[in-house]
């Protein structure tokens, strides 16, 4: 029985991972048949990570009344309503409208499954299911190609992920008294949510959210500015940085693959210092004056770096603060996550834009330190 729980929860992460990279792909075709300058994307992907980021906050009241099983069951079906709607949606203004329920329901799921795997499951489960993730947003762009080329349009590609999700809402639901069974459900129900204010009070928690701030503001800086630093720094070919580029994403997810087997070996603050010291080994390569091939595989070394870092704070959580606090630090950290990721890659756009695109390795190396630091604070408390 707790197999095929497990099983679920793999098939869950990559459901997450499926709709994440489906704007991207799909909104160069989108935003001309709504006829919206290009730049229209931000405000949808801003009104999904404010949805996100307010669910997340959610999740500990959420996860306490309804349990794990539930939250994931009726924040995966928001999630496949809300794509349903994205496939029949004729105007940008109903894109925007859609997105509310696709960030709400992000949001809560994300923060309730990762805590139930850090209190239930071992560290390498953490590491697999966030590759299984890699797969399902790697797997998500290929789906919205398949169907703009084969002339069922952008519409058609969201309508097939929505039709996914449906399944996996269907299976969420049939799968309820597993998640029961364990007797973990009744456990999440039985202390008082706690208030935003008394969250950060907890001791450490200021350490954590500032941690994961800087690592979801590296991963996401580097992984939307790579392309740019590779033409303007080295004068790679567009089409050569792009491919380049994605390589950055493969290393993150074959990383993760990896770590896994690692945490057999290792802890998990360990795993996130070797993570760490993979990074900085990146941004060093990236700061040589020497070759564009060095910097190709500095950027690569940072996503093999990033790789073990995210699952590993996430499943030390319990450790660090108590199986009772865990779900709403957590819901924080994925709160925390979202603003690094919303915030720190535009910012990193104007600095670059107003002084150079040189600029890249010296912002990552400022995060990393400020991300080393305050994870340290974490592990001497």
């Amino acid at each position: 029985m707790i197999h095929i729980l497990l099983v679920i929860i793999y098939l869950a992460f990559i459901s997450l991972g499926l709709p994440d990279s489906l704007l991207g792909s799909a909104w160069p075709v989108m935003h001309m048949e709504f006829g919206v300058p290009i730049s229209y994307a931000g405000a949808v992907s801003m009104m999904i990570a404010a949805g996100t980021i307010i669910s997340s906050l959610l999740s500990d009241r959420l996860t306490r009344k309804l349990g794990t099983g539930r939250v994931t069951a009726i924040s995966v079906g928001m999630t496949a309503a809300a794509l349903f709607g994205f496939s029949i949606s004729g105007t940008y203004w109903m894109t925007l409208l859609w997105a509310i329920p696709y960030g709400l329901g992000a949001g809560s799921v994300d923060a309730a499954l990762n805590n139930y795997v850090a209190l239930h499951y071992a560290s390498r489960h953490m590491s697999w299911l966030h590759c299984f993730w890699g797969v399902g947003a790697s797997v998500g762009p290929v789906i919205m190609g398949a169907a703009i080329t084969g002339g069922r349009g952008w519409n058609g590609g969201y309508r097939i992920i929505s039709i996914l999700q449906i399944i996996l809402t269907a299976i969420l639901v049939f799968s309820l008294p597993l998640w029961k069974g364990r007797g973990e459900e009744k456990k999440e129900n039985e202390a008082a949510p706690l208030s935003l204010r008394q969250i950060i009070g907890i001791p450490g928690a200021k350490s954590v959210m500032v941690c994961f701030f800087c690592y979801c503001a590296l991963e996401q800086t580097t992984g939307l500015w790579a392309s740019t630093f590779l033409v303007l720094r080295w004068n790679v070919s567009a089409e050569q940085a792009a491919t380049l580029a994605g390589l950055f994403f493969i290393g993150i997810t074959t990383g993760r693959a990896i770590s896994g087997f690692a945490t057999f070996k290792f802890n998990d603050s360990q795993m996130v210092r070797i993570g760490q010291g993979i990074m900085l080994a990146g941004i060093i390569i990236m700061l040589l004056p020497i070759s564009k091939t060095l910097a190709m595989i500095g950027i690569v070394a940072i996503g093999v770096g990033c790789a073990p870092v995210y699952p590993s704070l996430i499943h030390s959580t319990p450790d660090h603060f108590g199986a009772d606090k865990s779900q709403a630090i957590i819901g924080l950290q994925m709160a925390s996550a979202y603003l690094g990721t919303c915030l720190m890659p535009p910012l990193f756009g104007v600095l670059a834009n107003a002084l150079s695109i040189g600029l890249m390795p010296f912002y990552l190396l400022a995060l990393l330190a400020l991300m080393i630091v305050t994870h340290e604070q974490l592990c001497r408390r």
